[in-house]
């Protein structure tokens, strides 16, 4: 991956900086880059438990996506699209009661519109229930005739992927006509992917997005994700081949037609179908070529039956279609990633080809992220990126589970196996992710801004608190010990329900543009849907996610103190009067505390411009955040306030106005903790 530069504001007038687009994916399993952007638009929780979707075959799945094609031009019209605008559906997803969850990409008079995706939720009765977008703004453009040519938009994104370190960077196509709606006002623009190597020798497809009537670059994001057989890390073990006469080959017939190819140290194409004549691949030794193979070959049966069996999922896209595996990558080389170009996983054999990338978590983390790239498509940059990393985090070590194997017992713990640090210890922590020395335990307003192998962090922290809750614990051998940001405790629901909820969020209600917020309103969602708003499963995706800073707890349990909330939207004027909303205080003695907790959760596209109060009975004012320089969307954040000379009861408020021109935004919900 190659480094994404975040655009500085520096005035109202000037272009808002642009948020990630994944517009096709390739991801690494370590961090080599610095990454920026993110946003979201949010769904909001349904109270019907028991939707759990059901198991599709490709043949099912490919009807449905053909009913929805042939209405999507009514579909279009319902929700008020332009004439100029068309949906191209990209996935459907169906509930046990028929309800339908269709994904939907978008065009405008003929071009792609990133950042435009949408899901669609409608009832068996065919009532639209739920609309999520990836962009909130209406896609018009003020043209669609450049002012520059595409040679210059190629021009400066050569010059990007040679600033990052690219070996031999070449537009590897002429660049296309795009709308650009990721950020801001949708502007044409033009995109272009550059081939060639990365400093590290991964693959290089930077994608660079220029506005096509200025020149400027709008965003870059790098679309390489970097993430019987005797195998190295799972003992002898039984693989799929198919036999033609005496020959045999790493294809597994039962799964797509996968099929895993040797590289031998090369660093393009496909690569030699491994074969052979005993139907016996390796030796445990990483010496012998075909260890890695067997490794990856099964890690990859191992994910796509979990996928199948666990999650109702045929293949990565749905259709029944196996991708393939590359091993031996390279020289030396110290990753592993995935790709949409190829539709593949590449495993590099790391320092001194002795610890080939070939894992079952680290198999099972590349193809997540092919699932993702092929459901909610997050943006592999910003708080978004965070989201798509984790979530190839989440399902590698629900795999790992799934798999029991003895010889690699699941746990909590990603690329314990691979030893890439040289010492035995992991490569990622899902109980206390800053035990990795770079990840972050829980959320805050920076988060977005860094790596998205260090941004998953909290999401991992999340997922871990829902299946096993906090505390100290050891599950088959390994011991945990898992803090909370609030200092109060999470009891767990189990891994089995918190994979469930973290799916049917990732494939119905997630989009591209998905943040932090986003994540804790999809999973609610979801929880919602599977086991209803009252359940314990609900309330604990509400202390799970409080527990790392994102949002309040289901009641201000565990730690004596009381919660109120008003999860009422109040919409932010751009540049205009301030906007508020109550919550009012009865039944408690004496004045409010030294400590009072002011939980504040605003969606806006540029928090820059927010200043917030919180304002208390009497009219006395508490500045909480001032306007000004702030790079970012979106507020989530608990601030502590001296109100120790304010009367508990009575009516507080919490006031917000929009200081500067160009963003909008609303409250989404805020909240008062009494400790």
């Amino acid at each position: 991956m190659s480094s994404s530069t975040p655009h500085r504001r520096t005035s109202h007038t000037t272009h808002r900086r642009a948020a990630g687009i994944a517009l096709a994916g390739v991801a690494a399993l370590i961090a080599t880059a610095f990454q920026a952007g993110g946003a979201t638009a949010a769904p909001r929780p349904a109270p019907a438990p028991g939707a759990e979707s059901v198991k599709l075959t490709p043949a099912q799945r490919a009807e449905l996506i053909r009913e929805a094609d042939a209405t999507k031009a009514g579909t279009a019209g319902d929700l008020g699209l332009g004439a100029k605008e068309k949906l191209v559906v990209r996935d459907v997803v169906k509930d046990r009661d028929g309800t339908l969850h269709t994904r939907y990409e978008r065009t405008y008079d003929g071009l792609p519109v990133l950042g435009g995706d949408l899901v669609v939720t409608t009832a068996a009765s065919g009532k639209t229930e739920r609309v999520v977008k990836a962009t909130a703004k209406a896609i018009k453009p003020a043209t669609v005739t450049p002012k520059i040519t595409a040679a210059k938009a190629e021009q400066q994104a050569v010059s990007a992927a040679k600033a990052a370190g690219a070996e031999k960077p070449d537009a590897e196509r002429a660049p296309r006509k795009v709308i650009w709606a990721g950020n801001g006002t949708p502007v044409l623009a033009y995109e272009t992917v550059v081939g060639g190597l990365q400093e590290d020798g991964t693959p290089n497809e930077l994608h660079v997005v220029t506005d096509a009537a200025t020149g400027a670059k709008l965003y870059e994001y790098q679309a390489i994700h970097q993430g019987t057989g005797n195998t190295m890390y799972s003992g002898t073990v039984t693989l799929g081949t198919a036999q033609s006469g005496s020959s045999y080959t790493l294809t597994d017939t039962a799964r797509g037609n996968h099929k895993t190819y040797n590289l031998n140290r090369g660093t393009s194409g496909t690569g030699t179908l491994f074969s052979g004549t005993d139907d016996t691949w390796g030796n445990g030794s990483a010496s012998n070529a075909e260890t890695a193979a067997a490794d990856a070959h099964y890690g990859a049966a191992l994910t796509w039956d979990y996928y199948k069996n666990v999650q109702g999922r045929s293949g990565i896209r749905g259709d029944g279609v196996g991708a393939y595996s590359r091993v031996h990558y390279g020289n030396n080389y110290v990753n592993a990633f995935w790709s949409d170009s190829c539709f593949c996983m590449t495993y590099g054999d790391g320092s001194g080809n002795t610890h080939p990338l070939t894992s079952i978590d680290v198999a099972a983390h590349e193809m997540t992220h092919g699932v993702t790239s092929n459901t909610a498509g997050l943006n592999y940059s910003g708080e978004s990126g965070g989201l798509n990393e984790a979530t190839s985090d989440i399902f590698a070590t629900s795999v790992e589970f799934y798999a029991n194997n003895p010889s690699d017992v699941g746990d909590y713990l990603i690329g314990e196996e691979i030893d890439i640090n040289g010492d035995g210890t992991p490569l990622r922590y899902m109980d206390k992710p800053s035990k990795d020395g770079a990840s972050k335990d829980s959320w805050y307003s920076g988060l977005g801004n860094i790596d998205v192998h260090y941004s998953s962090g909290p999401a991992n922290h999340f997922f871990y608190l829902l299946s096993e809750g906090s505390g100290t614990k050891t599950i088959n051998g390994v011991t945990y010990d898992s803090p909370t940001s609030d200092g109060l405790p999470v009891t767990g629901i189990g891994r089995a329900k918190a994979e469930k909820i973290w799916f049917r969020a990732l494939t119905t209600k997630f989009t591209s543009t998905t943040n932090y917020a986003g994540a804790r309103t999809g999973t609610l969602a979801a929880a919602g849907e599977l086991y209803g708003t009252d359940s314990a499963e609900y309330k604990a995706v509400q202390d799970a996610w409080a527990g790392i800073n994102v949002g309040s707890r289901s009641g201000g349990g565990g730690g004596g103190g009381t919660t109120l909330e008003n999860t009422a939207n109040v919409n932010i004027p751009d540049y205009g009067s301030a906007v508020t909303s109550s919550i009012t205080v009865s039944g408690r003695t004496g004045n409010a505390p030294s400590n009072l907790q002011v939980g504040v959760d605003i969606v806006h596209t540029w928090r820059g411009d927010l200043q917030i109060d919180l304002v208390a009975p009497d009219g006395s004012t508490y500045r909480l955040k001032s306007s000004g320089y702030d790079p970012a969307e979106d507020v989530h954040e608990t601030y502590t306030v001296n109100a120790s000379s304010e009367s508990a009861n009575g009516t507080w408020k919490l006031r917000v106005q929009d200081k500067g021109s160009q963003d909008t935004g609303y409250i989404d919900a805020w909240r008062l903790t009494f400790p």
